[in-house]
């Protein structure tokens, strides 16, 4: 898988929220930084549960990329959502592997309304998870 192969897989996963093309796509020392949660989240398994719940929340319905700025292993992909009706815009800055594999992932978003909503929508989801 080339790297350009990655950002299609991350775009099918995105649009069709199929789970199981996770697997493929995560690196196993992928690392993801988000948002809301201080401490960077490292791990395959770890990684693939909150672009999961993320996939659930953040790329719902009104989700769409605007912008996407990309060279041979970066790409920064500008979004826009809506949450509960507050407008969510942000930035998914994803770094790939020589495999095509994701192996970093930021994830920036503002306002500060839309960073609440995304905080409290994604910690009732992973505790949904964790129970189930």
């Amino acid at each position: 898988m080339d790297k350009l192969k990655g950002l299609e897989t991350w775009h099918q996963f995105l649009e069709t929220r199929n789970i199981d093309g996770l697997k493929n796509l995560i690196a196993d020392e992928a690392v993801l930084y988000s948002p809301v949660v201080f401490t960077p989240i490292k791990g395959k398994f770890m990684v693939s549960m909150y672009l999961t719940a993320a996939a659930k929340i953040i790329a719902n319905g009104y989700f769409k990329y605007i912008r996407e700025v990309c060279d041979e292993e970066n790409a920064l992909l500008e979004f826009e959502t809506e949450i509960s009706d507050v407008s969510v815009n942000g930035i998914d800055m994803i770094k790939f592997n020589e495999e095509g594999q994701l192996k970093e992932i930021k994830v920036m978003i503002r306002p500060l309304k839309a960073i609440n909503i995304v905080h409290q929508k994604m910690g009732e989801y992973l505790e949904k998870m964790k129970n189930s």
